[in-house]
């Protein structure tokens, strides 16, 4: 077959900075498939087989069965079924489609061709792992329970697929504890896209939201396994960041700022009732405050030093970084 729009695939996480003619021939061998919205494309337990490579639509991820909170919203871009690729395991979620999804099939056996092909691909799939570890340490470090419903559907914002405030507050708590126990420095990072208001006013609350869904997952992909990130509300994000300076903090921020200026986040108003991606003018930034987490200090304490830094960052021209001045 004809590999489908080259260009969809090539901003799929798999294929980050790889070149598809390297593995062209590998990726002939792929079926495109549809998955009308409101199907099930894996069920918990259920043997799966393939990586399923998003091309354009929406699905959704729930950990506790059909009804319960989101987990995950998976867009262009995503995969799903890595990890049962990685551990030969049945699936671990239920996954639907929110809407009409088109994905690339790729059987397992032709994605360890393409690893054996490329090794920055090989790269990538460990990134994309690194991400889902990540997205799900919730239980891990909000709760010592297996499993709570009612704590997931407290914790999880259904649009960005990210935890909420609420999850920060109990995360904050443990992380804080846990980086003066190892005397491991840590910072808040508050990330807040500048002029949002403007843009949805301009383009529209369809293409307000896909603008936070793709916020969302690139500050994702562009973190550590162990930084925590949130979404507090509205069009501002949150990370818990253990670093050894205040120095690699403030890299760690300008790395997310560059990340988000990429062509991705460029929506044209026509297409954004589709959620298209397509180029305009008019460019998506953050801007971000940095603090660090001080003995004693809380949540709110925190972020207030971040956001005064944050609001420096805005007055002196916005897609910039600051950090907070000792808020003691």
């Amino acid at each position: 077959m004809t590999i489908p729009d080259s260009t969809l695939l090539e901003r799929n996480k798999l294929f980050r900075d790889i070149g598809l003619e390297s593995v062209e021939h590998i990726l002939k061998d792929c079926q495109v498939t549809t998955l009308k919205s409101g199907a099930t494309l894996l069920e918990a337990g259920q043997e799966n087989t393939s990586l399923y490579l998003v091309l354009d639509g929406e699905l959704r991820v729930y950990l506790n069965g059909r009804g319960q909170p989101v987990h995950a919203v998976l867009g262009a871009g995503e995969c799903v079924g890595e990890l049962s690729l990685i551990d030969g395991g049945n699936s671990a979620a239920l996954v639907i489609a929110a809407r009409d999804t088109r994905m690339l099939v790729v059987p397992h056996e032709l994605v360890w061709a393409m690893v054996d092909n490329s090794n920055g691909i090989a790269r990538n799939l460990l990134a994309i792992l690194a991400g889902r570890i990540r997205n799900d340490n919730l239980l891990q470090v909000t709760t010592s329970e297996p499993s709570l419903e009612f704590e997931v559907a407290a914790h999880i914002d259904t649009l960005t697929g990210l935890h909420n405030k609420n999850w920060m507050g109990e995360a904050f708590y443990r992380m804080a504890q846990r980086c003066e126990r190892s005397g491991m420095p840590l910072f808040l990072l508050v990330a807040d896209i500048d002029r949002f208001k403007d843009f949805n006013d301009n383009n529209g609350h369809l293409a307000g939201d896909s603008v936070l869904k793709g916020v969302a997952r690139i500050m994702a992909t562009n973190l550590r396994p162990h930084d925590l990130l949130g979404h507090l509300g509205g069009d501002r994000f949150a990370v818990l960041l253990p670093e050894k300076s205040s120095d690699g903090a403030m890299k760690m921020a300008e790395r997310l700022r560059e990340a988000v200026t990429v062509p991705v986040l460029r929506m044209d108003k026509s297409s954004a009732a589709d959620n298209a991606q397509a180029t305009l003018a008019e460019h998506v930034t953050v801007s971000l405050g940095v603090a660090a987490v001080l003995p004693g200090d809380t949540l709110d304490s925190v972020l207030a030093a971040a956001d005064g830094a944050l609001h420096q960052a805005k007055t002196d021209g916005r897609n910039l970084v600051k950090m907070a001045a000792a808020h003691r």
